[in-house]
């Protein structure tokens, strides 16, 4: 009897990407497998057609092979898997799908620890020149009793008995094996019948970790700074995971920030305002004079470059932009009633000689 193409079985189009084929597959695996269909002759049939098309299609070199010749160079490479050996084939999908498949392999294989957070609290002084910061962390770390083994000093693990290292027990029924992890080592493939005093055999210890993390000058407020290494131990000699330190900037009573540049807003009377003057600002280190324009403006903003908070890891910085703000005063003497009176004529008088000319220069052009 002649066989069903491959992409006809799997139900795929021949351009198909290897992750439809596996989509595929892992359909029709779940939808035939003998535990779902015990004594389906044609269930069992299917189930291994299937399997057979992804061995070959799920590879690169055999399915352009297939693509070239067909079945002619694959028609006896199958026949020989048995059950068991279509489950270790493709364990990673039987994994996923039924829940086995990993075993000890999987429960012993090196694993990274978790990544910790921590909030750091800072000043805005701190954000803008940088800082040293002593942190404790608490986190797991490796044992160092037992170096991670879970087992006494003098003592090691030992080869489970019930499923002899394996991590799984097998039930046979009919001609399928399934697996199911082991109930004495929990999959584990070993026991620790002497645990470590100091873990109780787990392998980890709590611990305060003492350590500095550098605020870089310039740090903008939510920036992450990342430590390799200072997070939850891994296990099974896997590297640690990282420490994430999420920065949060108190405001400043002095300053503003937008970026990288500082805002400093200012009052000074309008008499000031309409004269010009100098005035002092404060900058990140000494003040320094700043001579604000005659006739400034309510609002106006002036720009010092140089003179913001430093871009981090360069050596340049934004500016310092100096908002002025001119009050206007609620309250006058009577003596400054009268030179407020006294100038204000002389405005008016100033408007009537500036009305008088236009008037002049309009007749002019009329006549």
């Amino acid at each position: 009897m002649s066989k069903r193409d491959y992409y006809e079985v799997l139900g795929v189009d021949r351009s198909a990407s290897a992750e439809e084929i596996k989509k595929a597959y892992r359909k029709i695996a779940f939808e035939n497998h003998p535990d779902r269909n015990p004594d389906d002759k044609e269930a069992e049939a299917r189930f291994k057609e299937a399997a057979e098309a992804y061995d070959v299609l799920r590879d690169s070199e055999k399915r352009a092979h297939y693509d070239r010749f067909g079945h002619s160079d694959f028609g006896n490479n199958f026949g020989g898997f048995t059950n068991e050996d279509i489950f270790s084939q493709f364990g990673d999908i039987f994994e996923n799908l039924f829940g086995f498949g990993g075993g000890a392999r999987s429960q012993n294989r090196p694993t990274v620890g978790d990544d910790l957070r921590y909030n750091l609290k800072i000043t805005f002084r701190q954000a803008a020149k940088g800082d040293d910061v002593r942190l404790t962390i608490p986190r797991t770390a490796t044992c160092p009793d037992c170096k991670g083994s879970g087992a006494a000093e003098g003592s090691k693990k030992e080869t489970c008995s019930q499923c002899n290292g394996v991590g799984q027990v097998f039930v046979q029924q009919g001609p399928f094996r399934f697996a199911s992890t082991c109930p004495k080592c929990q999959g584990k493939g070993t026991i620790i019948s002497k645990p470590c005093p100091r873990c109780k055999g787990d392998g980890q210890v709590q611990e305060k970790r003492e350590l500095t993390v550098h605020v870089p000058a310039g740090v903008y407020d939510g920036a992450r700074l990342r430590l390799r290494g200072e997070g939850e131990a891994g296990r099974n000699g896997g590297p640690n995971g990282d420490l994430y330190v999420v920065i949060h900037i108190e405001a400043d009573q002095v300053f503003d920030r937008d970026g990288q540049n500082l805002i400093y807003s200012t009052k000074i009377p309008f008499t000031k305002a309409s004269l010009g003057a100098k005035i002092k600002v404060p900058t990140l280190d000494e003040e320094i004079e700043f001579e604000v324009p005659k006739g400034t403006q309510s609002g106006a903003i002036y720009q010092v470059k140089g003179k913001g908070l430093p871009y981090p890891g360069e050596k340049r910085a934004g500016d310092l932009l100096i908002e002025v703000i001119v009050e206007t005063p609620t309250k006058l003497t009577a003596e400054q009633t009268e030179l407020m009176q006294a100038l204000d004529n002389l405005f008016d008088k100033q408007d009537q000689k500036l009305s008088s000319k236009i008037k002049k220069k309009i007749k002019d052009i009329l006549n």
